[in-house]
């Protein structure tokens, strides 16, 4: 693990990085470029490591009796409230250990009121932050939200149970801290009295991937900072946009294709749905590129039911600002649908339906063979939901005119499911959603209908014919074998 954890803070420079102003942690005086966030053993309290942040070591719990109780701003005349707002941020610095609930209670006290006293001051804007205070505040935010995560639950006990709806997740034990720590944040980047071009120096690459590595955590209060922190950050410094789409590529491309295992997907995909429905058109290259390399295969993990709903919107938005991707979109679900997987199989159709309601008639009959030849597979399921929800397509009236449009090619290819279905699927519901689907193409084209209907009686003669010399044949050989061996 220690191993694994030098390569991933030894990262080799790339020609975009470059470009994009990022260099390494060792190249640049980052704040908290020492501080590295990943999945560890917990082994023991935070407050037992020290870490170097930007040349300093990391405070950590001092002795009992040792912090004294600052005063408050309003108590200050304001020549000294820059100097005050340095100490809180100094005494925010140290790290308890609240594993122990008895232990350094007034001291906890203490630094809980100092980090309530920030956030109030930053809130208020009552008076501008000197650029030395906002590093040392940073500085501060950076010690107590950098930290190791502890190891989930499958890295525990080594469980293949994908679904961590069922398990009860990990609950920070600081987080009456860390709470604080992270509004403050949300504060200072919200703040009208923010210079962004001051604190870019602070609020850098470095900063922002460690921001996205928190991603990971199994606490859903802590992410749901986290998504609101990062969102404001992607609004306010333009500078970092391309950077952060790049990043969360990298965070999918990872889980897709090695290990399919992230507390953060969903939240991630909430913040790229907002983002896309930003877009202008036409749409640039390099988020068609994002939507057929990264979204397009967020289908394939087995947890996608955890994420679905988040993905599905950011597709469906892609689709909407540019009905020329209903294609390249159709085809790529295709591509991943489900086999054996009925309920995964159920989120694609309802998937599917949100995406045909946005496309339009020249895209839709590019890929209406493939798709309609995987419906018919559907509408046979033994899995009643399957069936029934690939049924329910034919209740959308946009969709019922597309295929009314092109009635002349799909009509042939799932006529043969729908009878199928009216002569021996087990399913009530199914068998009456199937008869009304029936009813509707008859009504569509009675002369294509009863042509199908022709051809398909015409198919079944065929194959019993064949089947009858089949065994004629089969009786042959049976009567030749016993002669021989007479």
């Amino acid at each position: 693990m220690f191993t694994k954890i030098m390569k991933r803070g030894q990262r080799k420079l790339s020609k975009s990085d470059a470009a994009d102003g990022y260099l390494p942690p060792g190249n640049r005086n980052s704040l908290a470029s020492n501080v590295i966030v990943n999945h560890a053993s917990r082994g023991g309290p935070a407050n037992s490591l020290q870490q170097n942040i930007g040349g300093a070591a990391m405070a950590t719990a001092p002795a009992s009796g040792t912090i004294e109780t600052l005063p408050m701003f309003r108590d200050v005349p304001a020549s000294e409230r820059q100097s005050l707002f340095l100490r809180k941020v100094q005494v925010c610095c140290f790290q308890f250990d609240f594993f122990d609930t008895m232990r350094m209670i007034r001291e906890k006290e203490i630094k809980r009121q100092a980090l309530v006293e920030l956030v109030d001051y930053i809130q208020s804007g009552s008076g501008k932050i000197t650029e030395s205070n906002q590093e040392e505040m940073i500085r501060m935010i950076s010690v107590n939200i950098f930290r190791s995560l502890p190891p989930a639950a499958y890295e525990n006990t080594g469980s293949e149970n994908l679904d961590s709806e069922e398990d009860e997740p990990y609950l920070e034990p600081s987080w009456p801290h860390l709470q604080l720590v992270y509004e403050l944040l949300l504060r200072y980047v919200e703040s009208s009295h923010t210079d962004t071009k001051v604190a870019k120096r602070y609020i850098d690459h470095s900063f922002v991937l460690k921001i996205l590595d928190l991603f990971d955590s199994e606490d859903p209060r802590e992410r749901e900072y986290l998504k609101i922190i990062l969102h404001r950050i992607y609004g306010k410094f333009m500078v970092h946009r391309p950077f952060i789409r790049k990043a969360i590529n990298n965070i999918f491309y990872r889980f897709i294709y090695e290990t399919e295992r992230h507390s953060g997907i969903g939240d991630l995909l909430e913040i790229l749905g907002s983002i896309i429905n930003g877009f202008t058109l036409p749409m640039k290259e390099e988020h068609k590129l994002f939507l057929v390399r990264a979204l397009i295969p967020l289908h394939k993990p087995k947890p996608v039911s955890l994420y679905h709903q988040q993905l599905s919107y950011c597709i469906t938005q892609f689709v909407e600002k540019d009905y020329k991707l209903a294609d390249t979109v159709i085809r790529g679900l295709l591509k991943y649908w489900p086999v054996i997987n009925c309920q995964k199989e159920v989120l694609f159709l309802g998937e599917l339906e949100e995406v045909l309601e946005a496309t339009q008639a020249a895209e839709f009959q590019r890929c209406m063979v493939p798709l309609f030849r995987q419906i018919a597979r559907c509408l046979n399921s033994s899995h009643f939901q399957v069936a029934e929800r690939a049924l329910f397509l034919w209740n959308n009236e946009h969709i019922v005119g597309l295929i009314a449009q092109n009635r002349q090619v799909i009509l042939p290819i799932i006529y043969q499911a729908l009878d199928k279905n009216i002569k021996s699927h087990w399913n009530q519901a199914v068998h009456g959603l199937t008869v009304n689907v029936r009813k509707m193409f008859l009504e569509m084209d009675v002369e294509l209908f009863e042509e199908c209907q022709r051809e398909y009686t015409e198919k079944e003669a065929r194959a019993e014919e064949m089947e009858e010399q089949r065994e004629i044949i089969w009786q042959r050989l049976t009567a030749a074998g016993a002669q021989g061996v007479r």
